[in-house]
């Protein structure tokens, strides 16, 4: 019996010793204001004042942050709603929260060439990054009829301006605003918004392994409002938000101009407020919308159900 007892009495400092260890949240890039409010929730104490001891993990080029997850270096991460979908099969993600409603991916056109309609992308060279920013481009050539030359794109802007690239991928939180500082107004640009194309992918969210979910529900409901908590903040004082954004970029050696975070800050909370005040629910629409199109692109064959995907959010 005093074995027994002894040993329950183990098992419960384990358990006990390893809810005590600090959370780790991974970013799927590195330091900017696309993450400011989970920045924001760290740096004002919101993580702690819902009981978490919650580190932040920048990311980058590098940082696979599936594997952080995988390997245990990390118990929670931001990813896009499309490559966590692709994903979930493999390693049993759990939604836990959505932030960007709204994609923010887009193609755009310099208003000098003769593009001013989708159609008039055919036969061109069109700029693309990886394959997790191909699918909603590669529905939509499909859906009008039409083929494109694709050149992988790089960082930089320079061969879109050259006039080596007919149309480029560009973020409007980023790279839109990168190709305003390389001189060109908005009205010297053609803009096609897929979030207008009904490829309204919703972007960045949270997400953790089922077994980290099943563990704690309570931490991982914790992790998501207090990351919302952080967003409210940073939109309601965006200054503030701004110094702690180009402090953990300079921190990182990530290369920080506060002109272009303030546009991406502002941008964030158009696509984090999109339709109305801050949420964390994943529409289902938006949900089976882009299940069916990642299937149709062959980049899911077993996609998972709402219902087994995403865990309902509770304040």
């Amino acid at each position: 019996m005093r074995v027994i007892l002894l040993t329950m009495l183990m098992l419960l400092a384990t358990t006990a010793r390893a809810s005590d260890q600090p959370l780790r949240l991974v970013l799927h890039w590195l330091p900017q204001a696309q993450f400011a409010g989970y920045l924001m929730a760290e740096e004002k104490g919101f993580y702690a004042a819902r009981g978490l001891d919650l580190k932040i993990i920048p990311g980058g080029p590098d940082v696979n942050v599936s594997q952080h997850l995988a390997d245990g270096r990390a118990e929670f991460a931001t990813m896009f709603l499309s490559t966590a979908i692709e994903r979930s099969a493999a390693m049993d993600l759990v939604h836990i929260g959505q932030i960007v409603h709204q994609s923010a991916l887009m193609l755009v056109a310099s208003r000098d060439s003769d593009i001013r309609s989708l159609k008039d992308l055919g036969g061109r060279r069109v700029g693309m990054w990886g394959a997790d920013f191909q699918i909603q481009p590669r529905a939509l050539f499909k859906r009008l009829g039409i083929e494109v030359t694709v050149v992988e794109q790089a960082p930089s802007m320079d061969l879109f301006m050259r006039g080596g690239l007919d149309a480029v991928s560009a973020m409007w939180y980023n790279e839109y605003h990168t190709l305003m500082s390389y001189g060109l107004e908005e009205k010297d640009m053609v803009a096609f918004f897929f979030r207008d194309l009904d490829l309204n992918f919703p972007e960045d969210g949270l997400y953790c392994l089922r077994s980290t979910f099943e563990r704690d529900p309570a931490a991982a409901r914790a992790v998501a409002q207090a990351s919302l908590d952080g967003w409210a903040y940073a939109f309601a004082h965006p200054e503030e938000t701004l110094d702690v954004v180009l402090r953990r970029m300079k921190e990182h050696r990530v290369k920080a101009n506060r002109a272009h975070q303030r546009w991406m800050l502002a941008r964030m909370q158009d696509i984090v407020l999109a339709g109305g005040a801050p949420r964390l629910t994943l529409s289902r629409t938006d949900f089976e919308r882009t299940t069916h199109i990642l299937m149709e692109q062959g980049f899911a064959s077993e996609p998972p159900r709402y219902e087994e995907f995403v865990m309902e959010p509770t304040p």
